[in-house]
């Protein structure tokens, strides 16, 4: 007898402390019931945004080409230079490509807004 008093007891407080389903969800409620006005949490999710950017791949250089010096036998004893020796230059400009990263614009965020009115005698 005394389990099932404490049972019934139990299941009291518990239908008690239970919210019920007009209100679950609800913070901040200001008015006395039946007319109150709650505030349900409303979560928006972080913002994104692709962003291109030009990144430079390979930096310019300069590359030297030496060319030896051209002899030619004009003679059969002689040997007489036809072109001296030389370095040309070659100027190589950099290497750039355009690469897409993602960045985010605006973080998660929580806020409180007005649940629906549930309340007919005065609006709330």
């Amino acid at each position: 007898m005394k389990k099932l008093i404490a049972f019934a007891t139990f299941a009291a407080v518990a239908a008690m402390a239970m919210p019920d389903v007009a209100s679950a969800g609800c913070y901040n409620c200001y008015a006395p019931p039946p007319c109150q006005t709650c505030y349900q949490q409303q979560v928006v999710p972080p913002q994104y945004r692709t962003v291109e950017e030009t990144v430079m791949v390979a930096p310019g250089r300069t590359v030297a080409r030496r060319t030896p010096a051209q002899y030619e036998t004009v003679m059969v004893p002689k040997t007489v230079m036809v072109a001296p020796s030389r370095v040309e230059y070659e100027q190589i400009p950099p290497q750039y490509a355009t690469q897409q990263r993602v960045q985010m614009v605006a973080p998660a965020r929580t806020y409180y807004a007005p649940v629906q009115p549930r309340c007919g005698s005065c609006g709330y």
